[in-house]
């Protein structure tokens, strides 16, 4: 993909989010030195900044404050690296690269890549704890809906559905509407307050925040889509984890129910209803409908 507003805007949220994840982990971590550089391991350093940027982004086209927009999406990176951190433990799903690099528990052990999920966990709620310049009100609906889309009935759930899965059998055989309920949870929850993050922060319309959901709700299925299309046809070394080990696991995914040709028309159509989410934004929105089309053809 040529360059694009996208791209530049992608990789300014990258050095931005990063720097002030230095500055906060810094300023909060405790305990031996050991451990403090777990959690520089689990943060920084890496990752694409997907979910910031769409903060960042959303923060922009809505007119919120650039400063409280930035530690609302340093907080929710904190919570995406923490799942990170516990998914790829022996017990969850057993990866040993993440990023291009040994995930936590294999370059520190499994009981230090647990306490680093705990302590980024809650590490993100002191920071919304600690947004400055924002109603009081709005701080709440910020934890109350990170809290959410992170807990069990977001992120976290979606996860026990996929190890119930994995680990039970549990159900047997998995249909299509259980997979998008449980991809809905564990993937898109996050997305979708990202996208929601910066008409809340401006306290925008109900209609703006409408949009913005369900923009945020097809671009989390559209994220799905392509990292099950990964999985099945992606370069280990280019995605930068291991691949082929959903069909390896015989798990059931969208790929291997609907076929990849499937897959890849639905994984269109969702790109395209992400883009028809933005239109009452009109073209002030552009740098968002590139987001949409870069998850559909992303390669990592």
């Amino acid at each position: 993909m040529t360059s694009s507003m996208f791209e530049k805007r992608l990789r300014e949220a990258q050095v931005v989010v990063e720097a002030r994840l230095d500055v906060l982990i810094s300023r909060a971590a405790g305990g031996p030195p050991r451990f403090v550089e777990s959690l520089r391991h689990a943060v920084l350093g890496g990752g694409k900044r997907f979910r910031p940027f769409l903060v960042l982004e959303t923060a922009r086209l809505c007119g919120a404050a650039e400063d409280a927009a930035l530690d609302v999406a340093a907080a929710l990176e904190c919570v995406h690296c923490y799942s990170l951190v516990h998914d790829d433990l022996p017990a969850m799903d057993n990866d040993e690269t993440r990023r291009g690099r040994p995930t936590v528990w294999k370059a520190f052990d499994d009981w230090t890549a647990i306490l680093a999920g705990d302590a980024l966990l809650t590490l993100a709620f002191e920071i919304l704890a600690d947004v400055e310049g924002v109603a009081p009100r709005t701080q709440v609906a910020l934890v109350r809906e990170l809290a959410q889309a992170a807990g069990a009935a977001g992120m976290v759930g979606g996860q026990a559905f996929d190890l119930h899965a994995d680990k039970r059998g549990e159900p047997a055989v998995a249909d299509l509407a259980h997979i998008r309920m449980l991809q809905a949870m564990k993937t898109g929850a996050l997305i979708r307050f990202a996208a929601r993050a910066g008409a809340l922060l401006a306290e925008r319309s109900p209609t703006e925040l409408a949009a913005l959901t369900a923009y945020g709700e097809q671009l989390g299925f559209a994220f799905q889509i392509s990292d099950d299309l990964l999985d099945a046809t992606g370069d280990a070394s280019a995605v930068g984890k291991a691949v082929g080990k959903d069909a390896a696991a015989g798990k059931a995914t969208l790929v291997s129910l609907m076929g990849l040709d499937a897959a890849r028309q639905k994984l269109d159509e969702v790109e395209a209803a992400a883009i028809v989410a933005l239109a009452p934004f009109g073209s002030a929105a552009d740098v968002l409908c590139e987001a949409a089309s870069f998850v559909a053809r992303r390669s990592s």
